[in-house]
């Protein structure tokens, strides 16, 4: 199989970047960005959505190899369209791994810029969003599925399998120029994991859109309006999928020693089991489940408070979407917020226990001034993480390997 898989090889990328000539910190060069989806809802996509027009912007040439892009054409874009499933993951995974490495075979000679282990070339730069030997290796994470079925956690363990063997084989010296951590926490971990790669990890922290993502006082009234909420109700929000790992049965449990507040989850999930667990727990009342939303802004700007009792992150942009709309941020410590989160001042670090959440809550509705000066510094700190920064942060380590022998 190495014999096969090497096929994809030659020599390490960074050698070939000497010959570059650079002008404003991004050597000359076409960028082949491989990803699964580029555009549209989730947070991976939409950075990478982000990179893409910054590096257009600043008038790069950009290929992009990905099943979907959902860009407006531009003069140096391309797309280059990967045919194969999208789930389920232990199919598609496997399908897409193939195809794009044969695609990105045809752009030697360019920069080859990977999300993840998603492709068996070798590559200059890796953007590393979740490390799946990290997060299992904590004990914490069970392998992710999105409903409680059999074939669901089957799909899951294989998907999980796959994707530690993918990142075994691409996380190497022989196979990766550098990997571009997107958090600090997630960087510490990517060296513990892969040791022989530690020289070669660099941080780039996604950026988070502050324009889009602010306090509104209509987007308030709508929503609000839309759940038979009026002004003066006290509302949490939580936004994402996969609920168990995001501790959602927490926060849900946590309305019972919380009746001031209400919960409002925008995403999708095992509904049927969330409401049966509201209901024994007597929350079913104040628990609103709004299924996967297009517009978060607009949810995020009902609420008064964010809650976040995830297991592991390595950014969590919803945490960062929830400060930038000014949101006091009751997340627990993991890598990404972390960096964000400054316990008693924008927020609380939480644990994944119903009577801790229960009392955080408490707190804020006893002391709403407080409430409010913890959304105001939360959306101060989020003005630090911006997409021009993360564009730059990527045009530095491009910078980096053109530097090279050279």
């Amino acid at each position: 199989m190495r014999g096969l898989i090497g096929w994809f090889g030659g020599r390490l990328p960074r050698g070939k970047r000497s010959a570059m000539s650079r002008s404003d910190g991004i050597p000359h060069g076409r960028i082949v960005l491989v990803a699964n989806d580029v555009g549209g809802l989730g947070g991976m996509e939409r950075q990478l959505a982000q990179l893409i027009l910054g590096l257009l912007t600043l008038g790069r040439h950009v290929t992009v190899i990905a099943r979907t892009c959902e860009l407006r054409e531009h003069a140096r874009l391309r797309f280059v369209k990967v045919r194969g499933p999208s789930r389920p993951f232990s199919i598609a995974y496997p399908v897409f791994f193939v195809i794009a490495s044969l695609l990105a075979r045809h752009h030697k000679g360019e920069i080859l810029h990977a999300t993840g282990a998603i492709i068996a070339n070798q590559v200059d730069v890796s953007t590393v969003h979740y490390c799946h030997r990290a997060a299992t290796t904590t004990g914490l994470v069970e392998p992710r599925s999105s409903r409680s079925s059999y074939a669901y956690h089957l799909n899951a363990r294989v998907a999980e399998h796959l994707s530690r063997v993918g990142e075994q084989w691409c996380y190497r010296p022989e196979r990766a120029a550098l990997l571009c951590a997107v958090s600090a926490g997630l960087g510490s971990e990517l060296r513990a994991a892969f040791p022989d790669m530690a020289s070669r990890v660099r941080t780039v922290a996604n950026g988070v859109d502050v324009s889009s993502f602010r306090p509104s006082s209509v987007s308030r009234s709508a929503i609000r309006g839309r759940l038979g909420l009026d002004d003066d109700t006290l509302v949490a929000v939580f936004v994402g999928g996969d609920w168990d790992r995001k501790g959602l049965t927490f926060a849900v449990g946590a309305l019972s020693g919380a009746p001031e507040w209400h919960l409002v989850v925008a995403g999708d999930g095992d509904e049927d089991d969330l409401r049966q667990r509201a209901g024994d727990a007597g929350v079913s009342d104040r628990l609103h489940l709004l299924g996967s939303v297009d517009d978060t802004a607009t949810v995020y700007a009902a609420a008064d408070a964010f809650v976040l009792p995830t297991a592991y992150e390595t950014f969590s942009l919803v945490t960062y979407e929830a400060a930038a709309s000014e949101l006091p941020l009751l997340v627990t410590r993991v890598s990404g917020v972390e960096d964000l989160l400054r316990d008693g001042s924008n927020g609380w670090f939480i644990e994944r226990d119903t009577a801790d959440i229960a009392a955080r809550l408490t707190s804020l509705a006893r002391n709403q001034d407080l409430m409010r000066s913890m959304g105001r510094r939360a959306r101060q700190g989020a003005h630090s993480f911006s997409w021009s920064e993360m564009v730059a942060g990527y045009a530095r380590a491009y910078e980096e390997l053109a530097n090279v022998d050279g």
